[in-house]
C-alpha cells in the first residue's frame, strides 16, 4: 500500500478538499480501488479568493498572475501540511502529492476546426488555426514539494490538449480505477460544473462528458439574491417553484447541442451567463429564480444523460459524487428526472466520500503517473493516444548533492 495526498479546487471554487488515501496495484496491473484514510477542507484565504475571482473574469494582469501562482502554491501547501498534522503523518511517508491546480481559464477543443487541418499543418498550427483545446491551472508544485517534502504531481490535462483531447472532465480514470470490476455503470460528479462518465472494464467502451453547469449557477444566483455562498441543502429552492418560462430560456442554451467528448467552463455558465439570466427573470421571486436555476441543473444532467449515453440500457445504478449531492432540492429533482431503470445513489456506498472524491482522483492519477501507467481515458476525453498525464517535481530531500 502507498500513501497518497490528493488536493482539489475546483470549478465552484469552495474551498481546497484535501485526503489522505492508501493505493496499491491490483492483480491486473491497474491500482486498486483507493482506501479513503481521512480529508479536511481549507478555505482560500479572503484576500487571495477575491484576486482569483477577479482572474476568472480576465481582470489579473500577466505580472500579478506570475506572484498569485505561487500564493495559490502556498495555500495548496499550508491544506496539505494540515491534513498530514492531523493525522501525525510526515511528509517523507507520502509516495506521491497530487492535485490539478486552480483552474482559470480551460478552452475546450473545437472539433469542426480540428477536423478541417490539412495533413501538412504544422504543431504550431494545431492551435493557431486548429482548434485544440488549452486550459491554464495556478498552484505552484515547487512550493507543494519543498513544504511536504513529497514527490509533487499537477498539470494533468495539458498532455490530454496535446494529443486532441478535451483535458476535461478527469473523473474517468479514477471511475476507471474503482469501478471497473462492477461495470459498465455511470457516474455523476456535481462540482461546479457537472459530468457524467460511463465506466467499464473495457476503456475503449468509456466515455465522459460535462453534462452542463452542477453548482455554479445555484451558488452564483444564492450569492446575488440571498447574500448566501450557497443555497445549503437546498433550502431556499425547496420554498420555491419552478418557473417553465425561465426554465425554457434556459434550456435553449448553446452548449447543449455540442456532442461528447465535451467540457464545460465558467465561460459558458458563469457570471456573465448567470448574470444575464437573472436579468431577465426580475420579476420572478427570488426563491422561485434559485428553485429554477436548481431545476436546470438537474434537466441539463438527464438531457445529457439521455442524449449521449448509448448504451444506457444496459445501466441499473448512477453514483453520484461532488458537493452538489449534499443539494438535497437538487437530488430530488434530478431522481423525479432520471430514466426509471437508473438507480441513483452516492460513491459513499463504495467508500469514497462525494465531497471528496476529486481530490481522490488527483490522487490516484498522480499515483498512476508515478508507476509510468496510463492515466488517460482516450475514448473518452478524445485524445489519440494513452499518455502519462502530469507533470512531477521532486521534493529537496532527493537531491543528490554529492554524486559520487
Amino acid at each position: 500500500m502507498a500513501l497518497v495526498l490528493g488536493l482539489n479546487s475546483g470549478s465552484s471554487f469552495d474551498g481546497i478538499d484535501a485526503v489522505l488515501i492508501d493505493v496499491d496495484i491490483a492483480a491486473d496491473g491497474h491500482p486498486a480501488r483507493p482506501r479513503f484514510v481521512s480529508g479536511l477542507s481549507y478555505d482560500w484565504p479572503a484576500d487571495v479568493a477575491e484576486r482569483v475571482l477577479a482572474s476568472f473574469d480576465n481582470k489579473v494582469d500577466l505580472f500579478e498572475m506570475t506572484r498569485l501562482n505561487y500564493e495559490a502554491g502556498a495555500i495548496y501547501a499550508q491544506a496539505a501540511l494540515k491534513l498530514l498534522a492531523q493525522e501525525n503523518v510526515p511528509g517523507e511517508d507520502l509516495f506521491v502529492v497530487g492535485y490539478d491546480g486552480q483552474t482559470i481559464y480551460q478552452e475546450p477543443p473545437d472539433h469542426d476546426l480540428m477536423g478541417t487541418l490539412p495533413a501538412a499543418a504544422s504543431l504550431l498550427d494545431k492551435w493557431t488555426r486548429g482548434g485544440y483545446g488549452c486550459g491554464f491551472q495556478i498552484g505552484e508544485a515547487a512550493v507543494v514539494a519543498a513544504a511536504t517534502q513529497a514527490p509533487t504531481v499537477t498539470h494533468f490535462r495539458p498532455m490530454d490538449h496535446a494529443l486532441g483531447g478535451t483535458g476535461a472532465p478527469l473523473m474517468q480514470y479514477l471511475d476507471f480505477v474503482a469501478f471497473r470490476d462492477i461495470g459498465p455503470v455511470l457516474t455523476l460528479n456535481i462540482g461546479g460544473i457537472a459530468n457524467c462518465q460511463l465506466a467499464d472494464a473495457d476503456r475503449g467502451k468509456m466515455m465522459a462528458f460535462d453534462t452542463g453547469p452542477g453548482n455554479v449557477m445555484i451558488d452564483h444566483a444564492a450569492r446575488k439574491l440571498f447574500g448566501r455562498p450557497y443555497d445549503a441543502n437546498g433550502d431556499i429552492a425547496a420554498r420555491g417553484t419552478v418557473d417553465q418560462d425561465m426554465l425554457a430560456r434556459l434550456q435553449q442554451h448553446p452548449y447543449f447541442k455540442r456532442h461528447p467528448p465535451r467540457s464545460a467552463w465558467r465561460l459558458d455558465f458563469g457570471a456573465d451567463y448567470a448574470d444575464r439570466a437573472l436579468a431577465d427573470a426580475s420579476g420572478l421571486a427570488p426563491e422561485d429564480v434559485l428553485a429554477t436555476v436548481t431545476a436546470f441543473t438537474a434537466w441539463g444532467i438527464d438531457r445529457s444523460i439521455r442524449d449521449h449515453v448509448s448504451r444506457l440500457g444496459e445501466m441499473s445504478t448512477l453514483i453520484a459524487s461532488g458537493g452538489g449531492v449534499r443539494n438535497a432540492t437538487l437530488l430530488k429533482m434530478l431522481r423525479d428526472r432520471l430514466p426509471g431503470i437508473l438507480r441513483l445513489t452516492t460513491s459513499d456506498e463504495f467508500g469514497l466520500p462525494p465531497q471528496y472524491k476529486e481530490a481522490i482522483k488527483f490522487g490516484v492519477l498522480a499515483f498512476a503517473h508515478q508507476h509510468k501507467l496510463a492515466n488517460n481515458i482516450p475514448a473518452a476525453s478524445g485524445a489519440s493516444a494513452f499518455a502519462i498525464l502530469g507533470r512531477a517535481v521532486q521534493p529537496p530531500r532527493l537531491a543528490i548533492v554529492d554524486p559520487k
